[in-house]
């Protein structure tokens, strides 16, 4: 289990809020906000195939139909309980939700490229006869529509023409002679829901009817005449009957969805987790992220990784590129010459030998990125076990852990400040009690925050302790004496953050095997530092530090000479295989060249035979004599040695006649398709065979092994046997619209076998959606059918369920 300080830390929070931008709705938020890395392989490996098949998807321009949509935990919760009724304002939240889930349901049905999507969600069905009502009972403002039922729309007729009587008249009433001297005016309103006319206060006694209200002056008293107080009442009943009408359209949709409420609540969650996963596919999209290998080896392998948060900063603010971290820990290596320390040499917990690095110190100057290459390789580490595909290359491992346990007090970080050498040992302490074989380690500035010496000491006895435990370690630090220990240790390996002395500015590349330097000196003289105080500290530098850094730089000098030695010998080496690739493209172009000529004349050899052959056959018909037969046999002869020579030049295995069996697939060269045996006749040498819905005779030895689909297409001679004078060539597409079933599938049938022989792998049927008659004929004939793999309705951009696209065998 890694703890919440260890995530706080690392900052893989933040990456769980840059994923949850990309969500869809509150409940995934709050569901990402819990991701967490895990320690079981196969729940790792699925979270990353679910995410790369959205990714797929989405490359294809077929992303997961997602769209805003709202938490129905409490809605469900709040209609569970038997009669109860919701306010239909409410129920307008299940509108996008259903419609999503509809759309989800719709795309997943037919696609066999997705299994772990379809596993996950394939129970999806977006609930249609809810969906339905809803759509027809209520808009998106959560108004009961008139079309909720026969009744609702004949009150509301009703309704609408009562209201427009009473209006009628009391536009009629104000403009009577009788009536008009007594009104303060001549407009006509509504008070309680009844219809009034405002009449002077003191003339209200001179107007039939009843005052319902009274003007804020005291001036207006406004009346219902007493000629529509019985077509008020009328209305009032018709208003009642359709409150009534509502409440029992809302009381019987609040029953359907109780009756679903636990599956309904099932499919929300599902929903919830695909568009995690989504978000989760969408950040790797964003920072070009790679799925890593997760390995049981218990090493560390980083190769081109980005610290993800600066990967997103660059990319948004254009503040350049993020420059690439390669670093390996836990892999074989060539075991060097180690001098002998005042430890022992390590007993390698967990089982180890010699040959493996379990721990890394990086040393290097101020601001070199020793800390972001810690974090980086914390923060993957981390990604990678809660299934979220990393900014690195695809060949990035990174094992299954216990624990990741981490001391890291960043100067730079605003959120953080330095930890005391107290607290520093205090958290080192809690580490040596957790630590142990199946646990990674980080160490920032170790041994810092005291006097160096004592430091040092303490830190290569922290490094030992845990190296005995057998956990990978990386650590950073400044003090020299550290530098030495791990040189001399076995199992331990230096590394530095590449520095570039001439400008004395961070390179930010790792470099392994060799150590680095603080050059404090030469960036306290650049940024400004009196040459008297610089060259009074250098005084002060011991003899010994002075040596040891000099010997630094000058192995940095031999390896940087060798590197360009070796650079140089790879650049020749490539020369030399380009010219020798050059020169075999050349050879193997002139070959082909004199292969096709000589091909090219035999090819037409072999026509003056067969038409000589021709001639020969005939003058045999009418003649039938001895010599002409020998005649034939001499061309035959002839023909057989042409064939011969062509086959030089496309040598191809033959198929014993003695290996083949009833049905067995074999390949006809003539055909240039694989075919069915029916019989073989061992005597005469030839096999009847199944080519589509056609059968036809073949000698055995123009027979081989199938091959793949993609064999090449018969010739114009060989095809001509088999045609149809109706289809020569088989198109990709059949367009079926305005036919009957029984003409569509005539012409089906055909389309079938010439497409099957042409060696199409997929066409398209189009039969558009009319009745839908024609669309199940057609899908009831193609299920089963020995020709069909597979089919499918058709995207949006192929017709969509107007077409159906059939994959063949």
């Amino acid at each position: 289990m890694i703890r919440p300080e260890t995530l706080r830390t690392l900052e893989f929070d933040k990456i769980l809020a840059a994923i949850a931008v990309y969500g869809h709705s509150t409940a995934t938020a709050g569901e990402i906000a819990h991701i967490s890395p895990m320690d079981d392989r196969a729940a790792i490996t699925r979270r990353f195939g679910q995410v790369d098949e959205i990714r797929r998807m989405s490359q294809l321009g077929i992303a997961i139909p997602l769209s805003s949509f709202e938490d129905i935990t409490a809605l469900l919760d709040a209609v569970r309980p038997e009669g109860a009724v919701l306010d239909p304002t409410e129920l307008v939240v299940l509108f996008p939700l259903l419609r999503t889930m509809t759309a989800i349901a719709k795309q997943l049905a037919y696609r066999s490229d997705i299994p772990l999507l379809r596993e996950l969600a394939g129970h999806m069905t977006g609930f249609p006869d809810i969906l339905d009502e809803l759509e027809v009972s209520l808009d998106s403002e959560g108004e009961i529509l008139d079309s909720a039922s026969p009744l609702l729309f004949d009150l509301r007729k009703k309704k609408r023409s009562l209201t427009e009587r009473i209006r009628r008249r009391l536009s009629e009433i104000v403009r009577e002679t009788g009536v008009t001297t007594f009104l303060q005016d001549d407009f006509i309103t509504q008070r309680g829901g009844r219809w009034v006319i405002p009449v002077r206060m003191d003339s209200k006694g001179m107007v039939p009817g009843v005052v319902h209200d009274v003007s804020n002056s005291g001036e207006t008293a406004f009346m219902e005449p007493l000629e529509i107080i019985g077509l008020a009442n009328e209305l009032e009943n018709l208003v009642a009957e359709e409150k009534a009408e509502m409440i029992r359209i809302v009381r019987t949709i609040c029953r359907m969805i109780r009756r679903e409420a636990d599956e309904m609540a099932e499919q929300f969650r599902t929903l919830v987790r695909l568009d995690l996963l989504n978000a989760v596919a969408a950040f790797a999209d964003s920072l070009g992220a790679e799925t890593p290998e997760i390995n049981d080896e218990r090493f560390i392998r980083v190769s081109g990784g980005r610290h993800p948060l600066l990967a997103l900063m660059a990319r948004q603010w254009g503040t350049g590129t993020v420059v690439p971290l390669d670093l390996s820990l836990g892999t074989n290596f060539p075991s060097p010459t180690r001098g002998e320390g005042a430890f022992p040499p390590p007993s390698m917990g967990g089982g180890e030998g010699e040959g493996v690095d379990s721990v890394m110190v990086i040393t290097g100057p101020n601001a070199g990125g020793k800390t972001i290459a810690l974090k980086t390789t914390g923060l993957l580490h981390l990604m990678a076990l809660a299934g979220i595909a990393v900014p690195a290359a695809s060949t990035s491992s990174f094992p299954i852990i216990s624990g990741l346990l981490v001391d890291i007090g960043d100067e730079q970080s605003i959120e953080q400040s330095l930890s005391t050498f107290s607290a520093h040992v205090a958290n080192i302490a809690g580490i040596l009690e957790r630590a142990d074989d199946r646990t990674v380690v980080l160490l920032d500035e170790l041994g810092t925050g005291t006097e160096p010496v004592q430091g040092a000491a303490i830190s290569c006895a922290v490094l030992a302790d845990l190296q005995e435990k057998g956990a990978r370690i990386i650590a950073t630090t400044h003090l020299t004496d550290i530098i030495g220990f791990v040189h001399k240790r076995e199992g331990m390996v230096n590394a530095s953050m590449e520095f570039d002395r001439a400008t004395l500015t961070p390179l930010y590349r790792l470099k392994k095997g060799e150590p680095g330097q603080s050059h404090a000196l030469e960036i306290a003289r650049r940024y400004g530092l009196p040459d008297r105080v610089v060259d009074f500290a250098t005084g002060m530098l011991s003899r010994m530090e002075t040596e040891f850094h000099e010997l630094l730089a000058e192995l940095k000098d031999q390896r940087r000479r060798h590197e360009e030695a070796l650079a140089e010998a790879e650049r020749l080496r490539r020369d030399a295989e380009e010219k020798a690739r050059s020169a075999r493209e050349r050879l193997a172009e002139a070959e082909a060249k004199r292969r096709e000529a000589v091909e090219k004349a035999f090819q037409e050899a072999k026509e003056i035979v067969r038409g000589a052959r021709r001639e020969v056959n005939a003058i045999i018909e009418e003649a039938r004599k001895e010599k002409s037969r020998e005649a034939r046999k001499k061309i035959d002869e002839a023909e057989a040695a042409v064939e011969a020579k062509l086959q030089e030049f496309h040598p191809e295995e033959r198929l014993p006649l003695d290996a083949v069996n009833e049905g067995d697939t074999v390949h006809v060269k003539r055909l240039g398709h694989d075919v069915t045996v029916l019989a073989v006749d061992r005597k005469a040498g030839t096999l009847k065979v199944r080519a589509g819905t056609f059968e036809l005779a073949v000698d055995a030895a123009d027979v081989a092994p199938p091959r793949e689909k993609g064999a090449k297409k018969p010739k114009a001679r060989a095809a001509a046997k088999i045609a149809t004078p109706s289809m020569e060539s088989a198109p990709h597409e059949l367009n079926l619209i305005g036919l009957r079933v029984d003409e569509a599938l005539g012409r089906l049938e055909p389309f079938l076998n010439h497409a099957s022989l042409e060696g199409y792998g997929e066409v398209r049927i189009v039969h558009g959606k009319g009745t839908g008659a024609l669309m199940r004929g057609v899908r009831e004939y193609l299920d089963g059918h020995p020709l069909v793999r597979e089919f499918r309705p058709g995207e949006p951009f192929e017709g969509g369920e107007g077409a159906t696209v059939v994959l063949l065998r």
